[in-house]
C-alpha cells in the first residue's frame, strides 16, 4: 500500500513535467564557473545558475581559512552548541555578523533554511496572540516556519504596502504582530519597497523580519545588504541572511537585539537540538565576511557583468522578466517539459548549465531559467550564453522578443 502511494505521487510529478532531476556538477576549485559533469568527466561546462554570486567559494583567503582550521580542529564540531559544539570561532563569526548589520548580537545556524524556520517557529510560539503578515512571494523556509505554528496569519499581496496596511489596521495597536518580507526575491529578481514596509509596520507596532539572503555581499555599504544601502538597518528589528550565497560557504544567521537573540538561542528547538556548524565552515564564513566588508571589487564586478549580460540577452532577443532589477535575471519559458528539454539541449549542445525552475518554486505556467553572471564569468562566456539561449529558443520555438535598449 505504501509503495503504491509513493509511486503514484512520483508518477504524477513525471506526467506533469514537475519531476526534479539533479545533474552531478563537479565544481573545479579556483576555476569557477567551470565545472565537470560526472558522466563526462573530461567535458567542462559553464555554470550560470549558482547562488555563489560573488565566487567567494573559490577565494584563496577563504579556502585557506577553511583548510587551516580543519588542520587545527578537525572536520566536526562535536555536537550542538549547548553541549560540546560551541567555540571561540562561533562567537567571532556572530560578532562579525552583528557588526556588519549594525546590530547588538547575532546567532548562526547550520543552514539559511534553518535560521528562518527555527527563528520563526520560536518567535511565533513565544509571542502571545501574535498575528503574522507574510509577503505572498516569501521563501519556502519562511512559509514552513509560519505554518508549523498555530499563529494567526495573513498573506499580503506581493510588495503591496496598501494591502499590508489594510490587514494591520484590523488589529489593536498593542496586539503582537510580525511582518515578514524579503529584500530581493530570487524567482523574479525584484526588490521590496523596504522603506514603506518598515514605516507602515512601525505605525501599527509590528516587529519586522527581513530576509536579506539574496542581498548580503552584493549590495549596500560593505555588502551589508539593501537595508544598509537605504539606511534602514536600525529600523528593521530582525535581519536574517545566509552564508551560502554572497558569502560563498554554508549556514544562516539572524541579527537583532541582545535580548531577542538570547530568546531565540534559549527557546528555539531548531537551534538547541541541532549540531553546530563545523569549525572549517565557521572560519571560512568569517574570512569571507571580513573580506567583503573591505573589498568592493567583487560586487562592482558582479554589477558590471550583470549589465553586460542584460545587454547581450537583449541584443539576442532573449526575454528577461521585466520585474527584475537586480543581479538575478529570470528568463521565462512557461512550460515545465519545454524548460527541461531546453535545459538538456543547452547542456549537451553548448556546455551551458541552467537548471529549470518549475513548480512549486514558481507557479505553473511561469517556468523559467534563473540566470546570473558572477565576477568570474568572462565577457566571452557571456557572449556564448546569449548565443546559446537564442539558438535554443529558436530550436524549440520558444518566443524571442524584439530588442529593447538597456
Amino acid at each position: 500500500m505504501y509503495n503504491q502511494l509513493f509511486m503514484a505521487a512520483l508518477e504524477g510529478l513525471r506526467v506533469s513535467g514537475q519531476y526534479r532531476t539533479f545533474a552531478n556538477i563537479n565544481r573545479i576549485a579556483g576555476q569557477y564557473p567551470l565545472a565537470r559533469l560526472e558522466s563526462t568527466s573530461d567535458k567542462e561546462i559553464v555554470v550560470w545558475c549558482s547562488n555563489d554570486y560573488l565566487g567567494m567559494s573559490s577565494n584563496p583567503d577563504v579556502m585557506r581559512a577553511m583548510t587551516a582550521t580543519v588542520e587545527r580542529y578537525g572536520v566536526g564540531s562535536g555536537g550542538s552548541r549547548n553541549i560540546s559544539g560551541n567555540s571561540a570561532l562561533h562567537l567571532d563569526l556572530e560578532a562579525s555578523v552583528a557588526e556588519w548589520h549594525g546590530k547588538e548580537a547575532a546567532l548562526t545556524f547550520p543552514t539559511g533554511y534553518g535560521s528562518n524556520d527555527a527563528t520563526l517557529q520560536c518567535l511565533l510560539r513565544f509571542l502571545p496572540n501574535v498575528v503574522v503578515f507574510s509577503d505572498a512571494m516569501n521563501h519556502a523556509s519562511i512559509i514552513n516556519g509560519v505554518r508549523a505554528t498555530a499563529a494567526k496569519k495573513h498573506v499580503f499581496r506581493h510588495n503591496d504596502v496598501a494591502h499590508l496596511r489594510s490587514l494591520l489596521a484590523q488589529y489593536p495597536i498593542d496586539q503582537p504582530k510580525l511582518v515578514i518580507f524579503e529584500s530581493i526575491y530570487s524567482m523574479d529578481g525584484d526588490v521590496a519597497p523596504l522603506a514603506d514596509i518598515v514605516a507602515v509596520s512601525k505605525q501599527y507596532n509590528a516587529l519586522t523580519f527581513l530576509d536579506e539572503v539574496h542581498a548580503v555581499g552584493m549590495y549596500g555599504p560593505r555588502g551589508a545588504g539593501l537595508a544598509a544601502d537605504l539606511g534602514l538597518q536600525d529600523s528593521v528589528d530582525i535581519i536574517q541572511a545566509t552564508l551560502a550565497k554572497g558569502v560563498g560557504v554554508i549556514g544562516g544567521y539572524i541579527a537583532s537585539t541582545k535580548l531577542l537573540i538570547d530568546t531565540v538561542r534559549s527557546f528555539a528547538p531548531g537551534f538547541i537540538f541541532t549540531t553546530a556548524q563545523v569549525p572549517g565552515v565557521v572560519a571560512a564564513s568569517l574570512a569571507s565576511i571580513e573580506h567583503l566588508k573591505t573589498s568592493d571589487a567583487e560586487r562592482n564586478a558582479l554589477h558590471d557583468k550583470t549589465l553586460l549580460l542584460r545587454r547581450r540577452l537583449d541584443e539576442a532577443g532573449v526575454p528577461v522578466m521585466p520585474e527584475s532589477t537586480t543581479h538575478i535575471l529570470p528568463v521565462p519559458v512557461g512550460d515545465s517539459e519545454l524548460c527541461r528539454r531546453a535545459a538538456d539541449h543547452l547542456l549537451e549542445q553548448h556546455g551551458v548549465y541552467l537548471q529549470p525552475i518549475n513548480y512549486p518554486s514558481v507557479p505553473r505556467g511561469t517556468e523559467r531559467f534563473r540566470v546570473n553572471a558572477t565576477p568570474n564569468h568572462t565577457d566571452q562566456q557571456i557572449e556564448d550564453l546569449a548565443h546559446a539561449l537564442k539558438e535554443t529558443f529558436t530550436h524549440f520555438r520558444i518566443p524571442l522578443r524584439e530588442r529593447v535598449s538597456v
